[in-house]
């Protein structure tokens, strides 16, 4: 799968299947933020957790390079940390 397939297969995932299964990604992000401020007792912004569930997948592939759904789902969750930081300025 080439850079473009990755980048359009993320696309796909955050308007269709996922966007269908989890509800809208920065509405999602927004409710993920308010539970992880309460757990860790510091105040935590929905762009703060895309971009940490992005290093998740990092850390995933530091393990093991070639589980091509961890290239995906980062892009897609970096994409979703732009449109997050975008829309809050």
């Amino acid at each position: 799968m080439n850079r473009t397939e990755i980048l359009a297969k993320a696309m796909t995932l955050t308007i269709g299947d996922r966007n269908e299964q989890n509800g809208d990604p920065k509405e999602n992000h927004i409710r993920i933020a308010k539970i992880w401020s309460v757990i860790l007792g510091i105040e935590v912004e929905p762009y703060q957790v895309a971009l940490c569930m992005a290093g998740l997948k990092i850390a995933r592939l530091a393990y093991n390079e070639k589980i091509l759904d961890s290239y995906i789902d980062g892009a897609a969750y970096l994409a979703i940390a732009g449109e997050i930081a975008e829309d809050a300025q």
